[in-house]
């Protein structure tokens, strides 16, 4: 029997807002409470708030712990400095992505990490066992919450509740507050996964609620809605974001997913760098497009991809109806082979119908992080 899906820190305050749940990484987590497209159009609009507390946290301490995790994640930690965060990868040996996640330099003998809930583990496992003497490698994974304020309206809501807004994008800054009647430690970083100016809160585990509860009421006052994990993921694919176990995963590489930005090529070590730069030299057999439904029809995950002629060229590893565009959208991977252009038309077998797309780059709709 499988094991039943873990509840995060204030399921009960999700349920009593009438929200409906799905497991995802194993954790149990709100999908929507009035709705997917009032969710999302909130966010783009005004303002959503997302519990995201099944995300992973871990931390690597001791003298030189920055040194040492810039020898194994993909990024050149080094373009940071105390007080930023950056996006990352850790790969394996071939190159595969065992997850994506962000490193929060908190000083050079302090890194933060927020991996994806399924694969907390495998990260702190393989940080573990690469760490010398002195480096402590701790899962934290429920010592922490994690909340997304996301939304054109997102500073105007955690200046209205005592949070710091003002910071650079992927900087972040440790605040306390006083929320439910108490004093508490929130770090705010100016991150997210929707496209839109935001910020990701992260209060002790136990300080979730009232956190949550507080900056809700700002959000509700600012027009705004809590939301679940089916807009942050309608959200994120119009964004062309990955999603691990879609757009990557041990099978595709960065190299494949156009996260080569996310890897420091000129560094002397990383893990898997051998390959990922043999990869990068040879091309990828195979690379991340976005597709755009040209008629009635939303493409899905595992869609297979054609050529106008039948010829199958590659498959959808996300799918979704776009509500800001109104159409279908997708992102998928295709041979590199097959010649493929921006503006190109394929076709995407959807239940046995063919469905006319439009070849694009990535996002689908413009970026407003800023």
């Amino acid at each position: 029997m499988a094991d039943a899906p873990i509840p995060g820190p204030i399921t009960d305050v999700h349920t009593a807002l009438g929200a409906t749940f799905a497991e995802f990484g194993g954790w149990s987590m709100p999908v929507s409470y009035s709705g997917t497209v009032a969710e999302h159009t909130a966010v783009r609009e005004s303002v959503g708030l997302f519990d995201v507390s099944h995300l992973g946290k871990a931390s690597v301490t001791g003298p030189g712990a920055a040194a040492f995790v810039n020898r194994c994640l993909t990024n050149d930690l080094d373009r940071i400095e105390a007080g930023r965060a950056q996006y990352t990868l850790c790969t394996d040996a071939s190159g595969g992505v065992i997850d994506d996640l962000i490193a929060y330099r908190v000083s050079d003998d302090d890194i933060f990490l927020v991996p994806n809930a399924a694969n907390t583990a495998a990260v702190v496992a393989a940080l573990a066992a690469a760490a010398p003497e002195g480096i402590e490698v701790v899962d934290r994974h429920r010592e922490y919450g994690v909340l997304a304020v996301q939304g054109p309206r997102s500073a105007e809501v955690l200046t209205q509740v005592g949070l710091p807004t003002e910071m650079g994008y992927m900087s972040f800054a440790d605040a306390d507050v006083d929320m439910g009647g108490a004093t508490r430690r929130v770090r705010v970083c100016r991150t997210g996964y929707t496209g839109e100016h935001g910020y990701e809160l992260l209060p002790a585990w136990d300080d979730t609620a009232a956190v949550f509860e507080a900056v809700l009421a700002a959000v509700t006052e600012a027009g705004g809605l809590p939301a679940g994990l089916g807009a942050r993921d309608t959200l994120r694919t119009e964004m062309g974001y990955p999603l691990h176990g879609h757009e990557l995963s041990l099978d595709i590489s960065p190299v494949q997913a156009r996260c080569g930005w996310a890897v420091g090529w000129k560094k002397p070590e990383f893990f898997g760098r051998d390959a990922l730069l043999a990869e990068k030299e040879a091309g990828p057999r195979r690379r991340l497009w976005g597709l755009t439904a040209t008629g009635r029809g939303v493409p899905r995950a595992d869609c297979r991809v054609t050529t106008a002629a039948g010829e199958d060229i590659g498959v959808c590893t996300s799918g979704t109806f776009s509500p800001t565009l109104k159409q279908g959208i997708a992102l998928a991977l295709i041979d590199s082979a097959a010649g493929i252009a921006d503006g190109d038309t394929v076709v995407v077998d959807v239940r046995g119908r063919g469905l006319e797309c439009e070849v694009v780059a990535p996002p689908f709709v413009a970026l407003r992080t800023s």
